[in-house]
């Protein structure tokens, strides 16, 4: 029988809480059940396995971006509107590692049409719209900056930048105007 007081929503947090310390690899159900001082079994009645506990991380994680993302690049648009967006990506991966980690889950298409990965696509789309990409180009473009923008958040939060100057947050804003060059000069198809 579930603790009283243990719902769905609260494991979640307390599992994405989890992947922010530990990682998200290392998030399950088990180590979940350690943290509530509980069976594991009686977490079962709030999630079906540690897939289906990643699975609503993963969720959590993409709704909390968006909600970031929104309100970041409202009102702006052209490199300040780019720019807002992939700082909004790049702190909620510093804030919050083992939710950005886990907004990389590949989600089955049932958890793909609830998630907001609908939403990010959508802002970005705006955002490039101030650029005048018509299609397939706008597709092109918002693969190019995830690309960008989840290489490079990868690769410097896993060190990969420090061994060398100069400062990556010099290196970013360059990245940044470099994005913003290229969508102003996008190649013709």
């Amino acid at each position: 029988m579930a603790r009283v007081g243990l719902t769905t929503e609260r494991l979640v947090l307390a599992g994405a809480e989890l992947a922010d310390e530990v990682g998200f690899e290392q998030v399950t159900v088990s180590a979940l059940a350690r943290q509530f001082d509980v069976k594991v079994a009686s977490l079962y009645s709030h999630v079906k396995n540690s897939q289906d506990l990643k699975t609503r991380i993963a969720l959590l994680g993409l709704a909390e971006l968006a909600d970031l993302v929104a309100d970041a690049v409202a009102g702006r648009s052209g490199k300040d509107a780019l720019a807002a967006l992939g700082n909004a990506y790049r702190d909620y991966a510093r804030e919050h590692p083992g939710r950005y980690a886990a907004t990389q889950l590949r989600l089955d298409a049932e958890a793909a049409a609830a998630s907001a990965g609908r939403r990010h696509s959508q802002m970005t789309r705006a955002i490039l719209r101030g650029y005048d990409l018509p299609e397939p180009d706008q597709t092109h473009a918002v693969r190019l900056l995830g690309s960008v923008f989840h290489g490079y958040i990868s690769l410097e939060m896993g060190g990969g930048f420090s061994h060398s100057a100069p400062d990556t947050q010099e290196t970013w804003e360059r990245t940044l105007d470099a994005l913003d060059a290229l969508l102003r000069k996008w190649p013709a198809s």
